[in-house]
């Protein structure tokens, strides 16, 4: 291969290179693997911890399931940076706060995980003036 073709080749890589670097990652992981969109659960209780941390805050909240025993909720959230967009902190749920929740469960027998939840206080307020945090299910 002659210098013209070294060169043309190592121009095109590295435009690619560049391109690729400019264009942002839109894509993010689905819900519906792990979560059942066609269903909806709503459960109430004090919150137990609330972790405010990347790639995704999680809480957790006691409830009493069907069967009267008391069980803890996993709520997986959004990015905190979303989360902080609208009001929401690192402190904005105290455990013992009681919350109302809905959303879609897991889909895993046996867990009680929920996603893309609205969270409200129990008579439907939100917790923050910014609104309720609805997180929404990614689009397939």
């Amino acid at each position: 291969m002659n210098v013209q073709r070294w060169l043309a080749a190592g121009a095109t890589v590295l435009a690619i290179g560049l391109l690729e670097s400019a264009v942002p990652v839109g894509a993010h992981h689905a819900s519906t693997a792990f979560y059942d969109a066609t269903k909806k659960v709503e459960a109430q209780g004090p919150v137990t911890k609330f972790l405010f941390k990347n790639p995704h805050a999680f809480l957790y909240f006691n409830a009493t399931d069907d069967k009267g025993e008391t069980v803890e909720w996993q709520i997986e959230l959004g990015a905190p940076l979303n989360l902080s967009r609208t009001g929401w902190t690192p402190d904005t749920l105290k455990p013992g706060m009681v919350i109302k929740v809905a959303g879609q469960p897991s889909k895993a027998e046996g867990s009680h995980g929920i996603c893309c939840a609205t969270i409200t206080k129990p008579d439907g307020s939100p917790i923050v003036a910014g609104g309720r945090v609805r997180e929404e299910a990614p689009k397939p």
